[in-house]
Formats: C-alpha cells, sequence, structure tokens
C-alpha cells in the first residue's frame, strides 16, 4: 500500500483538507484509508453502551459489528504506543493510506500551514516534507528552498484537485483511477 502524510502543528487545517482529499481521490477510482494519530486519552466508545462496559471491565480487545460496519478497540494497557509501521499492518490492503499527524515518521508528507498558528513551519527541518499547502505567505527569511536543493511545490489549502494530483503522482499512481 502507498503511503503519504499530512503534516503540520494543531489547528493548521489538516484534517480539513483530508476529508476534502478522500472524495477527491476515492471519485477518481482508488480505495483510500485513513490512520490518523491522536494525542493522549482518546475514546471511541460511549460510557454506558456494552462495549465500553466491557472494555472497562479489563478486555484487551472489544470488537464491535453490525450488518453496517465493525470497529475494533484495542487496549494497550501499559504497552508502547504501536509503530506507524504496526498499525498500518492492521488495515486491509488499498490503494492509498493517508496518514494525519505522525509528523516525526519517515513518509512523504505535505505540510499544512497557516500563519496565524505562530508556528514555526516544519519543512526547513524535515526532509521528508515534499511540498507545502498554506494561506499566507511564509515568514522572512523563509522561502521554499529554504535547506533544499530544489523549492518545493506549493500549494493553497483549497487547491484540492492539484494536491489529489500530486500525491498520487509522487506515491507513483495514475491520476485517475488503477
Amino acid at each position: 500500500m502507498k503511503l503519504f502524510g499530512l503534516a503540520g502543528w494543531s489547528g493548521s487545517g489538516k484534517t480539513t483538507l483530508m476529508v476534502q482529499l478522500i472524495p477527491e481521490l476515492t471519485g477518481r477510482g482508488y480505495r483510500v484509508s485513513t490512520l490518523k494519530h491522536a494525542h493522549h486519552d482518546f475514546d471511541v466508545d460511549q460510557p454506558g453502551k456494552d462495549s465500553h462496559r466491557h472494555r472497562t471491565a479489563g478486555a484487551t480487545e472489544v470488537l464491535v459489528a453490525s450488518s453496517q460496519r465493525w470497529a475494533l478497540m484495542h487496549e494497550l494497557r501499559g504497552a508502547p504506543e504501536p509503530t506507524l509501521a504496526d498499525l498500518v499492518s492492521k488495515l486491509s490492503p488499498v490503494d492509498l493510506v493517508l496518514v494525519e499527524g505522525f509528523k516525526r515518521d519517515p513518509i512523504p508528507k505535505l505540510e499544512i500551514w497557516r500563519a496565524e498558528n505562530g508556528k514555526a513551519p516544519l519543512f526547513p527541518d524535515d526532509p521528508t516534507v515534499v511540498a507545502l499547502a498554506a494561506d499566507d505567505p511564509l515568514p522572512p527569511p523563509l522561502s521554499l528552498t529554504a535547506g533544499r536543493a530544489a523549492p518545493l511545490p506549493r500549494f493553497a489549502l483549497d487547491a484540492v484537485p492539484a494536491i489529489a494530483t500530486f500525491i498520487l503522482a509522487h506515491v507513483g499512481l495514475p491520476p485517475y483511477g488503477p
């Protein structure tokens, strides 16, 4: 499976762009899965539901299934956080896995950057950032060649079709369908 990441600081618009890219890519005939890194303690289960009660009672894994979907929850119970590779290995095969977060992992990434966040861009110090989507000019003295031999491709945050085409080309998939 091909992997491509969306990276950036919290509040940059990673999720917004992700939910725009998914229908763009699936509309082109690709099977797409996503993998998102969440911070600290998150919960996909509802207190009071049977599955939540199973998990809080001590089950390591709880699988909930219906005629519409199934979900597997796995409690680490003190075990180390799984790596990106560990998590990808749990996914069913698809054409492309879009990864949100995992900004320090060595996969090709599009950085989503907004000046209003007040954070420095990642790309000058991260060679795995292969393109930039931004809504503002970069702060001086940064340029798209900062620490690089060639300038990074740059996209507007709303240039979803162009970003999708770039991602597909970068991972070696044709622009429309397998």
